[in-house]
């Protein structure tokens, strides 16, 4: 009886695997669906791929595809809700996929990096947007200045938005114009990925200045006030009432002086500002909040200039321009671009000359004070701590 039972087990076992392999059977061996981003299998279809061409609409594009002018048009009331056709931009690419005719069966716009828009003119006519998968992965950044912080981190690989971050994160307590060779930035950052490529920077978590032995850390942390995010150790914030300089990525070509050899007029007087050389068209930017006190033709070789009051202490002053985004009277905010780098009046070359007053004497802007904007609230120090402690600990176990 025992032997009967085993037997029994095992002819049962056999026909169980022998079904799992489908041998033995005619029936097929179920699959598991195949699941096609865009709504069906690309690699069924010859494709063709181009780009928008400037003066292109939505129907004449369609149209040139193979599309008849008929469908085109029955295409803008399908998408509506999901395509503008009105927002076809030039320059955007696209791709045709044909199947065994020449006939078109689906065209594929890319809006975005992340966004593609699908058409399908096969069986029946059909809009549908596909978002691409982004992911957001944590990475960290270490570079020593040789020459500048564009050049340096170019030159490390580092994505463009990474740069454009750590110069505005930093904006209002390092001097980019003053950077020596040997100071240090690491940097703890997200990047945002699309299919195994770069679509850009989430944001930048943690980063530290170092010179000599002196770090300045920033962290971000969001108190939720709409306000600033970004913190050094203490809990002070990263802003200041004034930038460091009005523009970004240029050089200084004259400093502060009492006594200086005039490039024209070749006599000695003083210079009661600093000269940022930079090519013309070079976006200005008010250093702080204020209101404009005129915008025009300054005296002397001043050229165009543009002056603001930003309290009853400091006033500033931007000359040489070639033209002025904003009028006397208007209130502008700090980033702002009040104009653009010129070489109206008497100058030798495109700059910016840069002049600062406190009570209506002139300082030196490269050693203006900047008192900073509100701290952190108490109650988020410790946490404000704890990200600092975590975020130097991840760079340290990368170097």
């Amino acid at each position: 009886m025992k032997r009967i039972l085993l037997l029994t087990i095992l002819a049962l076992c056999a026909a169980s695997c022998l079904c799992r392999r489908g041998g033995g059977s005619d029936e097929p061996v179920p699959q598991k669906d195949t699941v096609y981003p865009l709504g069906f299998c690309t690699d069924s279809f010859r494709v063709v791929t181009g780009k928008i061409e400037n003066g292109d609409n939505f129907i004449a594009w369609l149209t040139r595809l193979g599309v008849s002018a008929q469908d085109a048009n029955r295409l803008v009331q399908a998408g509506e809700g999901v395509f503008d056709v009105r927002k076809l931009r030039a320059g955007n690419t696209w791709s045709a996929y044909y199947g065994d005719s020449t006939k078109v069966d689906y065209v594929v716009y890319d809006n975005s990096r992340t966004r593609q828009t699908v058409f399908g003119l096969r069986d029946s006519l059909a809009v549908r947007a596909y978002d691409r998968p982004v992911e957001v992965l944590s990475r960290t950044a270490d570079f020593a200045i040789e020459t500048s912080l564009w050049n340096d981190m170019q030159a490390a690989g580092a994505p463009l938005d990474l740069i454009v971050e750590v110069a505005d994160i930093y904006a209002w307590t390092v001097d980019f114009f003053g950077l020596q060779k040997g100071d240090r930035f690491r940097i703890v950052y997200e990047e945002k990925m699309c299919e195994g490529e770069s679509i850009g920077i989430e944001r930048v978590d943690y980063a530290e200045f170092i010179r000599g032995d002196k770090c300045l850390p920033a962290v971000y942390y969001d108190q939720g006030d709409g306000g600033n995010k970004y913190w050094n150790e203490k809990g002070e914030s990263m802003r200041k009432a004034f930038l460091k300089a009005p523009l970004k990525f240029t050089r200084i070509s004259s400093g502060f002086s009492l006594h200086r050899l005039h490039p024209v007029h070749h006599v000695v007087r003083a210079h009661t500002g600093v000269d940022y050389a930079a090519p013309t068209g070079t976006p200005v930017m008010s250093i702080g909040d204020g209101t404009v006190l005129s915008a025009g033709r300054g005296s002397g070789g001043a050229g165009n200039m543009v002056k603001i009051r930003h309290n009853s202490v400091y006033t500033t002053a931007y000359l040489h321009l070639s033209r002025m985004a904003v009028k006397a009277g208007q209130r502008v905010s700090q980033g702002q671009v009040i104009g653009y780098v010129g070489m109206t009046g008497t100058a030798t070359g495109p700059h910016l000359d840069f002049r600062v007053w406190k009570n209506g004497s002139p300082v030196n802007p490269l050693k203006l004070e900047s008192p900073p904007a509100e701290p952190i609230g108490p109650e988020y120090l410790p946490v404000l701590d704890s990200l600092c402690r975590h975020y130097s600990q991840t760079l340290q176990a990368h170097e």
